[in-house]
């Protein structure tokens, strides 16, 4: 059963909720009853992202409450793709790449919900919207939709001035589909999402409510985005991953540790476990005292996503590189063969094979403008090279990009 306290305070109190169909009732059922849920996670990458991060961590509450999450993968609606807070259509992948991205998926959240003895569901749409009859799925679902209204829908506003595709038009009624489906199957009352999914979400609370006279609950929940409203989880190399192999613990401790000042108290409450109480001391920190926030942030969510040992190597690693001035076995490293690096390499290709930089005109455009420092010493040369010569008495030769960027260069062994 539910534990004593409201979950839907608790996911209220720490800013999760944006809009609910029906705060009253959503609460009471959650209060009084275990309830059985889902989350949608459309297979699009061979790994979550930071932006899946914030349902995740909605889900981990939801269950400690004693609710049943279902975890849906995506392996019929990637077919299609959401439309939902899209300028272009999404490029189409194929059968084998979305069921390998889902099955990577599964193994992820594995690590963050117990899906043990019916605690948890995991389910793929593909089970059923793979083999739809077309026809049947007119006369069954279709026939309940509004064009009209469906236009008025944000998630295909946004997409009618470039041409929005009846392949996408569909997505809204194959995710309706899947509520209802789950609702027959594991009478599933409640789906939870980001706030983009609003329409969706609707749509298959309405679906249900039609064909089975039932009841059936949405809530949102708001996106993780920065002060000017673009979404958190990018840095210039791309997405931030929860697979250690595509951003390193490191990497991942440091995009939390370098978040914007007026986010750390909106993230603390979301991403962390951390109590409100202690939420809200450090939130008003102000100053450089900020900075002691932004590490308990980065180390929370670093313990959860990557575990204890990880984050506190992270920010050991951390704290060795910007505080002492120092190095760190931590710190990422990039390989390279002796003879490689005997030939000489050129700071820029150095930079952008080290990721420091996206491209080579901002490599260059960083080195002329002082904002690079190799084993401590201030490159603006752009066509300096470096060879086996500049490797220091530690084996590493250091390149630093700014006050935050490190990478260390080592000879393979």
């Amino acid at each position: 059963m539910p534990s004593e306290r409201n979950v839907y305070d608790i996911l209220e109190e720490r800013g999760f909720i944006e809009q609910s169909t029906n705060r009253e009732e959503v609460r009471a059922m959650l209060g009084k009853e275990r309830v059985t849920f889902y989350i949608g996670f459309d297979a699009t990458a061979d790994s979550l992202t930071a932006g899946h991060f914030l349902t995740v961590m909605a889900m981990m509450h939801m269950q400690r409450a004693g609710h049943r999450p279902i975890a849906l993968l995506g392996g019929g609606t990637t077919m299609i793709g959401d439309p939902s807070g899209k300028s272009d259509m999404r490029s189409i992948m194929t059968k084998e790449t979305i069921a390998h991205n889902a099955q990577r998926f599964h193994q992820q959240l594995s690590r963050f919900i117990d899906f043990d003895n019916d605690q948890a569901i995991i389910a793929n749409n593909a089970d059923w919207l793979m083999d739809l009859n077309y026809v049947e799925f007119l006369r069954e679902v279709g026939v309940h939709f509004s064009v009209n209204r469906m236009l008025t829908a944000d998630c295909y506003k946004q997409r009618m001035e470039k041409g929005l595709t009846f392949f996408e038009f569909n997505y809204m009624l194959m995710q309706s589909y899947d509520f209802w489906k789950l609702n027959q199957l594991y009478d599933c009352q409640l789906q939870l999402g980001g706030n983009d999914q609003w329409s969706n979400i609707i749509g298959g609370v309405e679906l249900i409510r039609r064909k089975e006279q039932k009841q059936a609950y949405g809530l949102t929940f708001k996106l993780l985005t920065t002060s000017e409203g673009i979404k958190m989880g990018k840095t210039m190399k791309g997405a931030v991953w929860l697979d250690p192999e595509k951003t390193s613990p490191y990497e991942f401790y440091q995009y939390w540790r370098n978040i914007e000042d007026v986010k750390v108290e909106e993230c603390l409450g979301l991403l962390t476990f951390l109590p409100m109480d202690e939420v809200r001391r450090l939130g008003a920190l102000e100053g450089a005292k900020i900075n002691q926030a932004k590490e308990v942030l980065a180390y929370e969510i670093t313990k959860i996503v990557h575990g204890e040992e990880e984050a506190q190597k992270a920010q050991d690693a951390a704290r060795a590189l910007f505080e002492q001035g120092g190095k760190s076995a931590d710190m990422p490293t990039t390989l390279m063969k002796k003879v490689d690096l005997d030939a000489g390499k050129d700071l820029i290709t150095l930079l952008v094979e080290t990721k420091l930089a996206p491209t080579r005109s901002e490599a260059r455009r960083l080195i002329t403008q002082g904002g690079v420092s190799v084993n401590d010493k201030k490159i603006t040369d752009i066509s300096r090279k470096f060879t086996t010569n500049d490797i220091d008495q530690d084996g590493s030769l250091v390149i630093k990009k700014g006050k935050k960027g490190y990478h260390q260069i080592k000879i393979e062994s």
